[in-house]
């Protein structure tokens, strides 16, 4: 079982960052391969982990390779690694995520990242309606410990055809819900890792449960999934 980062999964990347060009990766092909194993064995780990405590339908490892067709920086590389989990059944909402970048960088994600229109519409309904059992979730000592508080960009506005003086103006403007732990590279390199990423994940999940539970019922509390 992979538990942490390996210190020369670290080296490759900031070497990357500084030599991202395709003579260079070609070079070192052998050397990435290392890393991205490495990287897909913790994957494997926290997913293993994960189904302890939820359900998991697919794990991933991002591409290192950009696509920089329509982009402005034509660097070939990513200079980090990136790993998703997506929860399992349509009862069960929300992704969680793992970033790894030298220089603090790291971070262990979790939320809803680009809500469909009709999703974020259906939680701000609900939040408009009452917004005290997810402020209770995110005021809790284990979130804040954890997260701090809720993050994801946020609109300047209260958006349209909600109140204004709504007391849950704050949540309605936000356009993602995401729990965010900042991670540093000294963290990423220690043997309890794991743990940490499956206790982050597990914080996570009173705030996940009730955005699932939105989601999947209508305003009048109706089941909208078979």
């Amino acid at each position: 079982m992979t538990t942490h980062i390996e210190k020369s999964t670290l080296k490759f990347l900031k070497d990357l960052a500084k030599n991202n060009n395709r003579p260079w990766f070609k070079a070192n092909k052998d050397v990435y391969d290392v890393a991205l194993a490495n990287m897909k064995g913790l994957m494997d780990s926290v997913e293993t982990e994960i189904n302890k405590i939820d359900m998991i339908e697919k794990q991933k490892v991002f591409r290192i390779y950009r696509d920089v067709r329509f982009s402005k920086n034509k660097a070939p590389y990513k200079d980090h690694f990136g790993g998703s989990l997506t929860r399992a059944t349509a009862a069960r909402r929300g992704g969680f995520f793992i970033g790894i970048q030298p220089g603090g960088k790291s971070m262990i994600a979790g939320g809803f990242w680009n809500p469909e229109s009709k999703d974020l519409k259906r939680v701000r309904e609900e939040l408009a309606l009452d917004a005290s059992e997810l402020r209770k979730i995110i005021t809790t000592k284990k979130f804040k410990d954890l997260f701090g508080q809720l993050e994801g960009q946020a609109l300047k506005n209260i958006p349209r055809g909600f109140d204004r003086e709504s007391e849950a103006g704050d949540l309605l403007r936000m356009k993602q819900y995401l729990c965010y732990r900042p991670v540093s590279d000294k963290e990423i390199i220690e043997p309890d890792f794991l743990q940490k990423v499956v206790a982050s994940y597990k914080g996570m999940l009173p705030f996940f449960n009730f955005m699932s539970s939105v989601l999947t019922t209508n305003l009048d509390g109706e089941s909208l999934i078979d």
